[in-house]
Parts: C-alpha cells; structure tokens; sequence
C-alpha cells in the first residue's frame, strides 16, 4: 500500500506546481510569494520548489518562539535559506505570545494556537506591505484529519502541496534535494515544547496515509481498509472521525438557511 502512495512521477508534479505558482502571481497582479519556513519538510518542499524558477519573488519568514522551539529547528530553517538562496527575515514571536497571554486566561492548548495565528498574521502582514500571496504549508493528511490551527497555519492564498499526502511530500522533498535530516525528522508544528505530530495523533504517517488513500481515494469501508492495510480497526476508526469532527475547518464560515 505504501508503495502505491509514493510511487509517483515527482518530476510532472513539481512542474505542475511551479505552473500554478507562475499562473496565480500572473492572475491575482502580485509581486511575489510568501512562506513560512519552520525547519520541517512540508516548508521545505514549498521552499525548494520557488527557488527553482521563483527565487527572487519568494520570501520567507522564519517564525521560532524562542521559549518553545527548538534551536535545531531554527538552524535547519536558516540552513535551507542558505541552499536556497530565497530572501528571508527571522521573527522571534515570544514577546508577541507574551503581550497576548498577559491579558487572556491561561490555557495551554489555546496558547498553542495562537502561536499558529500569530504567525499567520505575521505572513499576511508582509504580504499585504509587499503585494504578495501567502502560501499554505498543508499536506493532504493533516488537511483530510484536520491537524492545522483554524486561521493559523491553516489560512493561505494558495495550497501547493494540498494533493500530496505526507509520505509523497518527503518523496518530493527527495527529488528536490532536501536535507536528509529535514526529510526524516519527526513532524511538528512546534505549539509547545516537545510537540510531536504523531505523538499527539498516536499513529505514524505510514498508517494514516494507508488509512487515507483506502478510505478517501479508494473508497473502501472501514472493515476492508483494515483488513488490506493490517491495521487495527479502532486506529482506522479513529482517524475517519478525525476527518469527521474537523470538516468545520475545511468549510466556509456556515449561515443559516433562508429562502
């Protein structure tokens, strides 16, 4: 099943997106690209794939809250900077999250994302003093189970890398010469200390992506997908209600209906 995911023809893909990047700054009359580049591999590609044709209309921010992230993260970000050779501004956004939090009751999961959000704000600030479009970091796995921050990293003008699961994202990352360790560290969004994606999901991305592609690209049942892949049915179970429960943050604010 693995193998069918990354199996792909990277080469068509990559150009596929550096079409649709050229094609939308034509379309919407801007100047340029925004990103927010963090040390992990889903920025990366995005990274990698503007500096090939792209490089001198692409910005990127770097965003550490100092308290929190990770010095490795940090450095790995400034380390694609200098592979890539994209324009960049690192922003410690601590004192940001602290003048926030000094009037807002404490909750730590809230004050995660708000990390996400500030950053948000901080690409579209830039993008609105450059005339810019933000691009959106999101992988098909954690859009479909709803791990990004609703008007955090979730808010983008355009989603490159919204078709690749998680697993096709590192295959890409490959193909365009990412760093190894970037590539094969442990996925995080960095909302607080020590946070691991697959930690906080409690599975790794082989199986959600197998549960995934069987359940939403093959449109197999629960019980076959479990059967095919070998996994156990509590686990596909779960993350079928995570795409459930999280389709408010896919959808455009909802009304009520009125004829």
């Amino acid at each position: 099943m693995i193998n069918e995911i990354i199996n792909q023809d990277y080469s068509s893909i990559t150009e596929t997106i550096e079409e649709f990047l050229s094609d939308q700054i034509e379309k919407n009359h801007v100047d340029g690209l925004i990103l927010g580049l963090s040390g992990g591999v889903d920025s990366a590609v995005l990274a990698y794939i503007c500096k090939r044709k792209l490089k001198e209309k692409t910005l990127a921010i770097i965003m550490p809250d100092t308290s929190i992230t990770p010095k490795e993260e940090t450095e790995d970000a400034l380390k694609m900077i200098a592979l890539t050779g994209i324009g960049y501004k690192l922003l410690d956004i601590n004192p940001i999250v602290k003048e926030y939090t000094m009037y807002l009751e404490p909750n730590d999961i809230a004050r995660g994302n708000l990390r996400a959000r500030v950053r948000t704000n901080i690409l579209y600030y830039y993008a609105n003093a450059k005339n810019y479009l933000v691009l959106g970091s999101s992988d098909k796995s954690e859009y479909l189970i709803g791990y990004f921050t609703k008007f955090g990293d979730g808010a983008s003008d355009l989603t490159p890398i919204i078709s690749l699961y998680k697993l096709q994202v590192r295959e890409i990352a490959k193909y365009l010469g990412v760093p190894e360790n970037v590539i094969s560290k442990k996925s995080s969004p960095h909302l607080w200390k020590e946070h691991e994606a697959e930690k906080e999901l409690g599975t790794s991305y082989e199986e959600i992506d197998s549960i995934l592609y069987c359940l939403f690209h093959k449109k197999l049942s629960v019980d076959e997908t479990s059967s095919i892949t070998q996994i156990e049915k509590s686990t596909v179970e779960k993350i079928q209600r995570l795409k459930i429960n999280s389709e408010h943050k896919r959808l455009p604010a909802q009304k009520p209906d009125r004829e």
